[in-house]
């Protein structure tokens, strides 16, 4: 005979609620679906490949002004490179191919004028290597998307040995999104059979494995949909769709397990109705997932401080991803798993049944946790305190061109430029100012030991003038960014420092000072979160600590990886001798939200036996024992996930699929599943503990059913 069914709180009301009006469920999702499902191939051609940089820098403020007053040539336009191993600028090929970039330029529209190349300052000393630039007319994404389209064209404008190649920091951008798109899509392939492998694993059973697939591709569907009508109102980067594709992939299957899991143990194991099970499992389990997805969101808001649009409409599209992920697991699931009753179980395997919601494997995993806890807990936590040591000496950079595969056009033309015109040539320093100062600033310039050569002054509109400076060094070195920096502190007020590498630079100054910002605001939030969710001071703490001990072992890694280079050969990259700048700040937030996954699950479920026996034991050993083999295999298939981006082409998805898929691996292996079990049993019954104080302000939240 089953137990009666207590009342239940409005996430569990909401399920009931889905489950028995499941037509009007399923028609509602049904039309998100077709809605934003038509909407959703559009995306792709709708997406920024810019937006890196910090809106209120000095840079972006001289791009704007040389893009009014100098014929849009500043930083968004369009560098095309004309090359020859042996003819140079005077032989009729030279000449012809010059004569067709121009006109190939000339007939697109986001082309303002067309500067041939001239003796002394675009044409090489040797003559074998010329520079066309190409004013932009349109802002810095309407150009990446220009040099989408120009770029094939003007390739085939050499011949007879002489080369074209599109690059700048528009060609660039245009390269580097291509390859990561190719490279996104076949990581994207790779995983989902492996994951699918990994479900039926875990639940032993065609139709359980299926839910998670299924709610994750609507997730994806409705999410390009609703980033696309996002696009109409402002630019979002390129990078938000494979982010928040990512992300809805992860978190939806996280979730779905999490429900899906703790449903067959209400229907197989407690006996009860399909009705009943769904109503017990969203009051429990759909609890956990709310606060999973709160956090999610929370920690990913931190990051819209950033004054950088790429970076803030990335964590706006996951936070899309995440809310409609959120809404179809406490809305729909609960709608079809309680329509599927016992049918859930469909083409189960043999093990389909064991270990339903209570695993006894985890259960004796507790146990000996709990009867040895510092044997197993102070190894774990020396393991990662090593591999975060190396987190002391991390460097950070704007990514170079390295990030760029060789064969494409615009790191080809690249290192042409450096070759021809000196290291520096290609992050050249667009100096802007009154037309009376710019005379002594160019000779003031010249003199700088960072700077290889200075242009004299270019005229322009606004009573303005313009000073074109060759650093003596690359680009994304941190030589040239302190360059920048010193002739800052010598130029007159109201002469300002633009230049690509100049925006670089400012991006990667801005991401050093909002860093410790987006951190110390991430777990605050997540602690109050926590707080909110486990009425306990001392759990909040546990919680938002132990995270910090699989993200600082994961950027540990990552230096010895990406920045040291170990294993580069393997996984096939350069390394550039840093981390890229916008990594610490993003990836924390998305790993911290990942993690905070993991410790809900433990703890709503270690909470909800404490709620039952005031047990310290009990709430630990039972909280291992039915959240552990979810988590786990939830684990599994994130890491998975994230590791077949290790296998993608640019350098940037190879750093976000390794730092994300270790810091899961440690999080799930070494914190959630022995550290703070560990940490529950060390403090005891003093892990529950709440002031009289904080319980008049907090609202009431249980997890016990």
């Amino acid at each position: 005979m089953t137990d009666p069914m207590p009342s239940v709180g409005p996430i569990g009301r909401l399920g009931r609620w889905s489950a028995t009006h499941f037509r009007w469920v399923v028609a509602a999702w049904v039309v998100i679906a077709l809605g934003l499902g038509f909407l959703a191939p559009r995306v792709e051609t709708s997406l920024s490949g810019a937006g890196w940089e910090d809106t209120g820098s000095q840079s972006v403020q001289a791009r704007q002004l040389i893009q009014d007053n100098f014929g849009g040539n500043s930083s968004n336009a369009l560098m095309v490179v004309v090359h020859s191993d042996d003819k140079t600028v005077s032989s009729p090929a030279f000449q012809a191919a010059v004569t067709k970039a121009t006109t190939t330029l000339e007939a697109d529209g986001a082309v303002s004028q067309v500067v041939p190349p001239m003796p002394g300052q675009t044409i090489s000393q040797d003559g074998r290597t010329a520079i066309v630039m190409a004013g932009a007319a349109e802002n810095a994404t309407e150009m990446v998307r220009a040099a989408d389209r120009l770029k094939a064209p003007l390739a085939e404008d050499g011949a007879d040995g002489v080369s074209v190649y599109l690059t700048g920091a528009s060609g660039m951008w245009s390269d580097f999104n291509e390859a990561n798109r190719s490279a996104m899509v076949k990581s994207e392939l790779l995983s989902w059979p492996v994951t699918m492998v990994i479900l039926l694993l875990a639940f032993g059973a065609l139709v359980a494995a299926g839910l998670p697939l299924l709610l994750t591709i609507l997730g994806l569907v409705a999410t390009a949909g609703a980033l696309y009508l996002t696009t109409l109102a402002f630019d979002v980067s390129i990078w938000a769709m494979n982010f928040a594709l990512m992300f809805a992939l992860a978190l939806g299957i996280d979730y779905a397990l999490f429900i899906v899991h703790r449903f067959r143990g209400a229907l197989f194991g407690s006996g009860r109705s399909p009705l009943d099970a769904t109503t017990e499992t969203m009051d429990t389990a759909g609890k956990a997932v709310m606060f999973s997805g709160l956090t999610v969101l929370i920690s990913l808001s931190a990051v819209l401080i950033v004054p950088s649009p790429a970076f803030r409409s990335m964590a706006l599209g996951i936070m899309i991803s995440v809310v409609f992920i959120l809404l179809a697991t406490l809305t729909l699931l609960p709608a079809v798993l309680a329509k599927l009753g016992s049918r859930v179980d469909k083409g189960a395997l043999k093990w389909a049944h064991t270990g339903e919601h209570r695993s006894a494997r985890f259960e004796r995993w507790g146990q000996r946790l709990w009867s040895k806890p510092l044997l197993f807990g102070a190894p774990a936590v020396i393991a990662l305190i090593i591999l975060a040591i190396p987190v002391l000496g991390l460097k950070t950079g704007m990514p170079s061109i390295t990030v760029v595969p060789e064969d494409d056009g615009s790191r080809q033309g690249y290192a042409l430029v450096s070759e021809a015109f000196g290291e520096g040539a290609p992050g050249t320093l667009q100096i802007v100012g009154p037309a009376g100062e710019m005379a002594a600033v160019q000779k003031s310039v010249a003199s700088d030991a960072g700077v290889a050569a200075a242009m004299p002054p270019m005229p322009g509109g606004g009573g303005l003038a313009m000073v074109q400076a060759v650093p003596t060094t690359g680009p994304s070195t941190t030589a040239t960014a302190e360059t920048i920096d010193r002739l800052r502190t010598t130029l007159p007020a109201g002469v300002l420092i633009g230049g690509a590498a100049a925006e670089q630079a400012d991006l990667s100054s801005a991401l050093s000072t909002y860093t410790p910002i987006v951190i110390g605001i991430v777990l605050v939030l997540g602690f109050l979160l926590l707080l909110v969710a486990f009425q306990a001071p001392v759990v909040a703490a546990i919680g938002v600590i132990t995270n910090l001990l699989a993200v600082g072992a994961a950027f540990g890694v990552a230096r010895l990886i990406f920045q040291d280079g170990w294993g580069a050969g393997l996984l096939g990259f350069e390394s550039q001798g840093f981390i890229d700048a916008w990594g610490p700040v993003f990836f924390f937030a998305m790993i911290f939200a990942i993690s905070m996954d993991y410790t809900v699950f433990l703890l709503s479920s270690a909470r909800e036996h404490w709620d039952r026996s005031h047990d310290a034991k009990d709430a630990m050993v039972g909280g291992l024992a039915h959240s552990g083999r979810v988590i786990l295999a939830a684990a599994a298939v994130m890491v998975a996930v994230f590791f077949t981006f290790a296998l993608s082409g640019p350098l940037p998805p190879k750093e976000m699929g390794i730092i994300l898929g270790v810091a899961v691996l440690l999080d799930a292996l070494l914190v959630r599943l022995l550290i703070v079990p560990v940490a529950l049993r060390l403090v005891g019954k003093w892990a529950w503990w709440q002031p009289r104080w904080l319980d008049r302000i907090l609202p009431d939240v249980r997890f016990g059913h």
